[in-house]
């Protein structure tokens, strides 16, 4: 059996036709075969094979699977004693609701209530009566502060007792100063800090000029009641005072501000809207708008660590130090000490005001010109 492996392999080799060198083989030798890897050992694929209808083949090369990055910390609980900030209005005042609370998400002190409605007005007091509706909220909510936004919906006709008032005329601003006031007044009564926010810029030019128009109504009303107006008109409008779609966000970054109607409020949009109020609801809440501020309980107080009798005889205690203390002056102790006697020989300064002139120098001092006096004379023999 062997012999025939043998023989078969012989016959094999011998049927190959011999490969005819070439001229740098038979100037150096025949060079060693190259390494062919085995054809059943299974290679770490290295990418994905995708065929071209062209016959050529395209590797490509895959990504390691990266870790997703951490999730955002969940915000902080918010407290029991946290100051609410009620916002009251329209659909633009809703949309500004939704920035403070992201712009205090992170503030467990601060609680934003939004009880705007989108679809109300000063105008159509039938739909929802803002002056009628607003003390039962303040005395539902009890806000520290209030803010109120509302006018987007209210450029229609008018309805009053003496009859039908169309927009944009005299009778119409007058009446619709009137109603402004109402609700101003209202909100002033409830003895919370109020803060009125004017409209901003819209896509209609009509729309545009209609708010400019209204906001002075807004500020006059609620200024002379000692409210506060915060104007966000130069968040909405380029440097010539046109209305802009995409615009700078808080950080600078340029961003869209503005729906596709040109009415509405993208998220960013809705924080700037909140930007510029913000600063106001700051000033007026203090301390509780701090991220860093905690809760200390009976639950959660830090324990408290007691000194041994040996090491609080080593405590060295020091008395408070008066900064403002004239007797400082010229005294070896801070307080408690004894001034130094006052000297009874006038000072140089004392003989400078008394006299008019300071006292002669010491002889031989550099300052001294005087002449020495004469010698006395001796009597002859």
């Amino acid at each position: 059996m062997l012999a025939a492996t043998a023989f078969v392999g012989s016959t094999a080799q011998a049927q190959q036709p011999e490969r005819r060198r070439n001229l740098l083989e038979l100037l150096f030798g025949q060079r060693q075969p190259a390494y062919v890897p085995p054809q059943n050992v299974q290679r770490p694929r290295e990418g994905k094979v995708r065929k071209k209808s062209s016959g050529s083949v395209t590797t490509i090369k895959t990504r390691a699977p990266t870790t997703r990055a951490a999730a955002a910390p969940p915000p902080p609980p918010k407290l029991d004693t946290a100051k609410k900030v009620l916002v009251v209005g329209d659909f633009v005042a809703s949309s500004l609701g939704d920035g403070l609370k992201t712009a205090f998400e992170g503030s467990p002190g601060v609680v934003v209530e939004n009880r705007a409605n989108g679809s109300s007005g000063l105008v159509r007091d039938d739909f929802y009566d803002w002056p009628g509706a607003l003390p039962a909220i303040v005395a539902e909510v009890n806000p520290s502060v209030l803010v109120i936004q509302v006018g987007a919906n209210d450029r229609q006709q008018l309805v009053t007792p003496d009859g039908r008032l169309d927009f944009r005329t005299d009778p119409w601003f007058s009446a619709y100063g009137e109603r402004v006031t109402r609700l101003a007044t209202i909100a002033a009564e409830t003895r919370v800090p109020v803060i009125w926010v004017g409209l901003p810029a819209f896509r209609p030019q009509n729309m545009t000029a209609d708010a400019l128009r209204l906001n002075a109504i807004y500020r006059s009303s609620i200024e002379k009641l000692n409210g506060e107006f915060v104007d966000v008109w130069e968040g909405f409008v380029d440097q010539e005072g046109r209305f802009i779609v995409t615009g700078s966000d808080i950080n600078g970054q340029p961003v869209r501000l503005r729906g596709n109607d040109g009415i509405g409020f993208t998220s960013p949009g809705k924080r700037k809207l909140a930007f510029y109020v913000e600063k106001s609801v700051r000033r007026y809440l203090g301390d509780m708008t701090s991220p860093d501020l905690i809760r200390l309980d009976a639950t959660n107080l830090p324990a408290l660590v007691s000194l041994p009798p040996s090491e609080n005889k080593s405590i060295i205690t020091t008395p408070p130090i008066d900064l403002f203390d004239p007797q400082l002056d010229g005294a070896d102790e801070l307080l408690g000490g004894t001034l130094p006697p006052s000297s009874t020989f006038p000072t140089p300064r004392d003989q400078l005001v008394q006299n008019g002139s300071l006292p002669d120098p010491p002889v031989g001092r550099v300052d001294y010109v005087k002449r020495p006096p004469p010698a006395p004379e001796t009597a002859t023999p």
